[in-house]
């Protein structure tokens, strides 16, 4: 008996799959910690931050790349990056927090619009709990019109991506000469209102629609030694 076979050309489908790759980070820890801190000082490449310095650029990133020890040069980077010299060789204690552009109320006055990076010459480091994502500015307080909160030479931390306001809110605020002023918002009528044991001090009336830089959220205040 002959038995008749038949064959089927099939399509073969190919699909495609995505692939997903992992990627691993084999520097020595010491030197990722440096990068860690390096971005949280505010520094984008490492070349910035040893040109800002005076440091060998070729040296640092060999560093930072894991390419050569760091122990002779960590307590230069730890002051530099104002962070512990046991945390960046041995990861022991807290890892520093964000590192936020600290700016003076001249400057302020004039970031009306959000712009990312701030150039500054000095950052303040977040104490331990940090700060929800933003667009963080620090601005040490000048005057005693917010004294009630803020004493005159404390640091307030403002997120530039809160600006709408709420009544009962503090916020950094635009003046119509350009400079910024602290104060708090009250609605119905609008109003900034300062918060003060002086007396002295008087709510403001705007003339026109406010400029809000952000709004404040936190005080930090160093106690005299």
């Amino acid at each position: 008996m002959r038995y008749a076979l038949k064959y089927v050309n099939a399509k073969r489908i190919i699909k495609a799959c995505k692939m997903h790759h992992m990627t691993f980070d084999d520097r020595p820890s010491p030197a990722i910690r440096l990068q860690q801190a390096r971005e949280r000082r505010g520094f984008k490449s490492a070349k910035a931050a040893a040109e800002y310095f005076g440091w060998s650029v070729a040296t640092y990133i060999q560093h930072e790349n894991g390419q050569r020890g760091l122990v002779r040069a960590a307590a230069r980077y730890a002051k530099a990056f104002r962070i512990s010299e046991g945390w960046l060789l041995t990861g022991d204690g807290d890892a520093p927090g964000p590192a936020i552009p600290l700016v003076s109320l001249v400057s302020a006055g004039k970031l009306e619009q959000p712009n990312g990076y701030i150039p500054s010459d000095e950052f303040v480091t977040v104490p331990a709990g940090g700060l929800p994502a933003g667009d963080w500015i620090a601005l040490r307080v000048e005057g005693d019109s917010m004294d009630d909160y803020s004493p005159p030479g404390s640091i307030i931390f403002v997120n530039r991506r809160e600006r709408d306001p709420v009544d009962g809110g503090f916020y950094v605020v635009c003046t119509d000469d350009g400079e910024a002023t602290y104060k708090r918002y009250r609605a119905n009528p609008e109003r900034l209102e300062p918060q003060s044991s002086n007396k002295a001090h008087e709510t403001i009336f705007p003339q026109g629609s406010l400029t809000i830089i952000g709004r404040v959220r936190r005080t930090m205040l160093d106690f005299p030694a």
